[in-house]
């Protein structure tokens, strides 16, 4: 994602090599979604070049590949699991979670195989699992199965909040496409553990993503009154202005919450002028 083509030139340095593109992100923001591990494992050589470019306190959230999550369905998969553990051990803790998102097709009946395939993850990382089965978001009973499943192993639930989306029809080629694939959950903001992940998508209009994410930056502020270490993704349909919107939600939560570190200061997009 730190390579998406509308942020090169107008937030970070274009051109700019391959091994340098993540540096220049890091400089925006300091998490980054491992998107691109869902469809295919890093080489071990690739992951230990992100860790290069990257401070220890950068956080990576990894998503498990689909051949365990999607088509194994959290059954076997040893092979592919260790080889993916392999490849990311270079970034140490960097690698702030395991994300294990599930289809929506992954529902309470599931459970088993998920309270199995969680036990199976080593406990020197943290887990967020993502599911979309609305039983779980509209079944009380279901919903307590599941937190019971991820309490016992001390593994966050990963809300997608979709609900500012879906709240008006869309307006823009972007939005119709997102209108489409994006999953329609209920609002959720409990947090299990004290590293609470959250995945926010906005619209295309920023007046309208900002207006979306307002209770956002509440219960963020409130877990870390509460000491937890929350992380936070601003999406958007086209993510044009992603990253100018990410650090705008962070400073709104310093607002709230003074005592929190800044982000750092943003590699000038332009080489310096003399004039």
């Amino acid at each position: 994602m730190w390579s998406h083509a509308p942020w090169q030139g107008r937030f970070l340095p274009h051109p700019l090599a391959p091994a340098e593109r993540l540096r220049a992100y890091a400089s925006w923001c300091n998490a980054v979604e491992g998107n691109t591990t869902f469809y295919a494992t890093p080489s071990r050589s690739t992951v230990e070049s992100w860790a290069r470019q990257t401070g220890p306190g950068f956080r990576f959230l990894l998503k498990l590949p689909k051949a365990i999550t999607h088509e194994r369905r959290l059954h076997g998969g040893e092979e592919e699991l260790r080889a993916f553990l392999d490849a990311i051990e270079p970034l140490g803790p960097r690698a702030h979670a395991l994300w294990v998102q599930l289809p929506g097709s992954f529902g309470p009946s599931d459970l088993g195989a998920l309270a199995a395939f969680l036990r199976r993850l080593p406990r020197s990382y943290g887990c967020a699992v993502e599911v979309r089965h609305r039983a779980f978001f509209e079944d009380e009973r279901s919903e307590r199965l599941l937190e019971r499943v991820l309490g016992g192993v001390g593994a966050e639930w990963v809300p997608f909040d979709t609900t500012a989306f879906f709240k008006s029809p869309p307006t823009s080629d972007a939005e119709r496409d997102a209108w489409t694939k994006k999953p329609r959950l209920p609002y959720r903001s409990r947090a299990l553990t004290g590293r609470p992940v959250v995945r926010y998508l906005g619209r295309d209009d920023t007046a309208r993503t900002v207006e979306g994410w307002r209770r956002w930056v509440e219960t963020v502020a409130g877990w870390l009154r509460e000491g937890r270490s929350p992380t936070v993704f601003v999406h958007t349909p086209d993510n044009a202005e992603a990253l100018p919107l990410a650090r705008r939600f962070h400073e709104e939560v310093r607002a709230v919450v003074p005592e929190v570190e800044p982000l750092p200061e943003p590699v000038p997009a332009e080489p310096p002028t003399l004039f």
